[in-house]
């Protein structure tokens, strides 16, 4: 089997990522650089608005959303229905998860 892909053929970006040596992770998470790249994000998350609510969505796990009970059933409270803490809160963690993935 040729290591080379043709030139003119379309390729997929798993191809080029074979042939340029690379495994199934990304460099940035690569074991030696997670502690440099960990304080890099922990930077980035403490200089954005509410940062120290999405770091803490990081570290901790998004808010456990409140149950309401209405007309005899117990539900999750809908976001209209939060208070404007929880509202921020809910909105850090959505915020968190888009940083992490």
């Amino acid at each position: 089997m040729d290591s080379m892909i043709p030139l003119g053929q379309k390729n997929t970006l798993a191809e080029y990522l074979i042939l340029s040596g690379a495994d199934n992770r990304p460099p940035m998470l690569d074991k030696d650089l997670y502690d440099s790249w960990k304080s890099i994000m922990k930077l980035y998350m403490q200089n954005i608005e509410h940062g120290r609510m999405i770091l803490e969505s990081v570290e901790n796990g998004p808010l456990i959303w409140p149950t309401i009970a209405e007309n005899g059933v117990t539900r999750t409270k809908k976001y209209d229905d939060l208070s404007a803490a929880e509202k921020i809160q809910a909105d850090c963690d959505m915020k968190a998860t888009n940083i992490t993935f």
